[in-house]
């Protein structure tokens, strides 16, 4: 049996930068992976078949799904059975259902014997078929991605960080976002070093950037703006911002000890939200 970890996805900044002729959005976005994840295993079968199980489970369906998504790209006359662990909310802007197409996507091509996917391949290219941010998830690692998702430059000298996740169980559509934004010919990232001294400069670095997205959401979705006040109340919270599209919001400390109290504080405070401490590109 195959194990693959699908880490959530978090925008640390999130520029939109214009707009292609074709419609897509350019972004110019500084992400890293957390510690916290969907778990998935993968076994030889004679047919393709998906379980899965989880705390957020019960928003997945069983078929037509980011998984089998993956498994049919790669080749739709193969079998496996795939079982997935759904530990991340559903449509919460930290790339649940695009780390488990990306994850299922390296499970699956190493239970099948095809090649690992690399940047510039075109097994790199063929995955983007199944989202534009599938590719900067194959690989998990805290990157600048810029155009559509399809420009990644790794940053691993960049610190690690202490952070909290929150979700208010508020779906938001990134489509619905992207309409609302008032202005999409945006700033690009300032230069980020290539590498930081400590991780207080470069929270400092952070507090300069923004998600561009992150007041369309809000007038959708005002709880957004309960969950980044919730954050701010903490003791220690040094940034709180909107990841992606919404609704998760991080806010990041300056040790594991501090964000799990604070994680702990908000979970007393909001039991129905959706609360994770994590590390952040560890």
């Amino acid at each position: 049996m195959l194990e693959q970890f699908a880490p959530a996805k978090v925008n640390l900044t999130l520029h939109v930068t214009g707009q292609s002729a074709n419609g897509y959005h350019l972004l110019d976005s500084l992400v890293m992976f957390a510690s916290v994840g969907d778990h998935l295993t993968f076994e030889p079968a004679d047919a393709l078949s998906l379980t899965i199980d989880g705390p957020e489970s019960g928003a997945i369906p069983t078929d037509g799904n980011s998984v089998l998504s993956a498994a049919h790209l790669i080749d739709p006359q193969k079998s496996a059975h795939i079982h997935l662990t759904k530990i991340l909310p559903v449509a919460s802007g930290i790339g649940g259902g695009t780390a488990d197409a990306a994850a299922a996507y390296r499970g699956l091509s190493k239970l099948w014997g095809l090649p690992d996917a690399v940047p510039g391949s075109e097994t790199f290219a063929h995955v983007a078929k199944l989202g534009a941010d599938v590719p900067i998830c194959l690989f998990s690692q805290t990157a600048r991605m810029s155009g559509i998702g399809e420009k990644i430059e790794f940053m691993p000298d960049l610190p690690a960080l202490d952070a909290v996740l929150v979700n208010p169980r508020v779906e938001v559509s990134t489509p619905a976002v992207f309409k609302a934004i008032s202005s999409k010919n945006n700033a690009s990232m300032r230069m980020i070093p290539s590498n930081f001294i400590d991780q207080t400069r470069f929270i400092t670095w952070l507090r300069h950037q923004r998600n561009d997205m992150q007041d369309a959401a809000v007038s959708i979705a005002p709880m957004i703006e309960n969950v980044l006040s919730a954050l701010w109340d903490t003791k220690n919270c040094q940034l709180a911002r909107m990841s992606g599209s919404g609704a998760t919001c991080f806010g990041v400390f300056p040790s594991a000890e501090t964000a799990r109290y604070a994680a702990l504080q908000i979970s007393r405070e909001h039991p129905d939200w959706w609360v994770k401490p994590c590390a952040l590109g560890a």
